[in-house]
């Protein structure tokens, strides 16, 4: 993923916001990511870069934020790009609004993929079933400081969302700027592409990861339908994604509710390989 990381850096460099730091985590990649960041590094110190091996993005995000000596958190992956306002225009009202624990904005799709990338409009209930805030959204290093931060055992992806599960309470308030400012890529070979036999298990470990949420509640069964362009292939995986939960069921003497058939927006099919957590 190096061949888009300049774009990326170049993106944090025009920020209209002087006072940030970047630290770039190279998590093990075997590209030219190394020549790249050191070249960062060397034309402006606010870059600071950190080699370590591939250990997943949960680990590279929490190495970053703990080097990070910031009073706020913006996760960027290496392949995506934020317009040079995001950070102007987030951290005021985040300063400002001591209420509000997380401050995001609109965002777009490029690459593969373009447009307006329409996101379901956040509520703690959308929350819960569902991610409607991307990975790029700002917050406090001392809120991050009152979770486990990101989990490890969120190896497959969705990490981001199960992170916001963590550092969102109920009753916490978030904003989003009603402007685009953060920009996706979509690639043809991306860790936005998780496979739909392995969403089953993402699923049941978000459930795992805050089963005192899912049950306080009654959310007795954590279902999406992914979205496929083939009828027989949403009935087969309908199908795996109802015996999983059903064992789930059995697992944990939970009674089992409805289903919860809404697509699952979010995702649609795809989600990123590996991050470069660059």
């Amino acid at each position: 993923m190096s061949e888009f990381l300049s774009e990326t850096l170049n993106s944090v460099l025009l920020q209209t916001y002087s006072k940030w730091e970047c630290i770039i985590i190279n998590d093990g990649s075997t590209d030219n990511t190394d020549s790249i960041a050191q070249e960062f590094c060397h034309a402006d110190k606010r870059f600071k870069y950190i080699k370590q091996e591939n250990q997943g993005v949960s680990s590279a995000r929490n190495n970053g934020i703990k080097q990070a000596k910031g009073e706020y958190i913006l996760p960027l992956d290496g392949d995506d790009i934020i317009d040079k306002t995001y950070i102007q225009k987030a951290v005021p009202f985040l300063s400002e609004h001591p209420d509000t624990k997380l401050v995001y904005c609109k965002a777009d799709k490029f690459g593969e993929i373009k447009g307006e990338w329409q996101l379901d409009k956040y509520s703690y209930n959308n929350l819960i079933w569902k991610n409607c805030i991307f990975c790029s959204a700002l917050f406090r290093h001392t809120d991050y400081d009152q979770t486990m931060g990101y989990n490890t055992n969120m190896k497959e992806g969705l990490e981001d969302w199960d992170f916001w599960l963590s550092l969102i309470k109920e009753n916490d308030l978030v904003h989003q700027i009603d402007e685009i400012l953060f920009h996706y890529r979509i690639r043809k070979q991306s860790r936005n592409c998780i496979e739909a036999d392995c969403l089953c298990s993402i699923l049941k470990q978000i459930y795992n990861n805050h089963i005192d949420i899912y049950q306080k509640y009654n959310c007795e069964l954590l279902y999406y339908r992914n979205q496929f362009n083939q009828k027989k292939e949403i009935e087969n995986k309908y199908d795996i994604l109802l015996q999983h939960y059903t064992d789930m069921n059995n697992n944990f003497s939970f009674k089992l509710g409805k289903l919860i058939t809404a697509p699952f927006r979010w995702i649609k099919g795809k989600r990123r390989t590996k991050h470069n957590h660059n």
